[in-house]
């Protein structure tokens, strides 16, 4: 595998669109969950949020880190400030954050290239990406699949607890025994 992850930079919009797909849950997100509220999540339509996305990757920074392998698209973690996100300044699963953090907030991993190491690289990525930004914290509501029992795919999009904890990231709070608030301090 030659895997390689870097920032969603405006060049890169059209392996952005890849991961996302055309049908199932990303296509329909297109990572806006985190970004709207309420009505505003509510009345978007999937065209709606893969236009939000692709302006979001236009406008820059770059909203998350995208992974190539030998130059096919093969997955995406979004990561950005927390005050990028209403849903989580607002969630119970984030309450105890730290307010000037980073968050990442999900993956996206076509079927095909799972249970690779995909989602731990990613999230490295992310890591490199929040500390080339400034970040000194970096968090996440991570799935704690050993108390959740058997969890579907299409759960597992804010990433498991052990890709987060294999990280280097320590466990802050639960709101149920599986949303686990997660963080990493940066070092410089």
């Amino acid at each position: 595998m030659a895997l390689q992850v870097s920032p969603a930079t405006p060049d890169r919009w059209p392996d952005v669109a890849t991961v996302m797909g055309d049908r199932g849950d990303p296509s329909r997100c297109s990572c806006q969950y985190f970004r709207l509220r309420g009505k505003q999540w509510s009345d978007a339509s999937p065209a709606a949020n893969r236009l939000a996305l692709e302006e979001q990757v236009a406008a820059g920074p770059p909203p998350g880190v995208l992974a190539t392998d030998a130059g096919t698209p093969v997955g995406w973690c979004a990561v950005a400030p927390r005050s990028a996100y209403p849903r989580v300044l607002a969630s119970p699963n984030w309450r105890g954050g730290d307010p000037d953090a980073w968050v990442v907030t999900c993956f996206v991993v076509p079927v095909g290239h799972r249970r690779q190491g995909m989602a731990g690289e990613l999230l490295q990525g992310a890591v490199d990406f929040a500390r080339d930004q400034g970040a000194a914290v970096l968090e996440a509501c991570a799935v704690d699949t050993a108390q959740a029992g058997k969890v579907p795919s299409a759960d597992l999009y804010r990433g498991p607890l052990s890709v987060y904890l294999d990280a280097g990231f320590k466990e802050l709070s639960r709101t149920s025994p599986q949303w686990v608030l997660v963080r990493k301090t940066l070092s410089r």
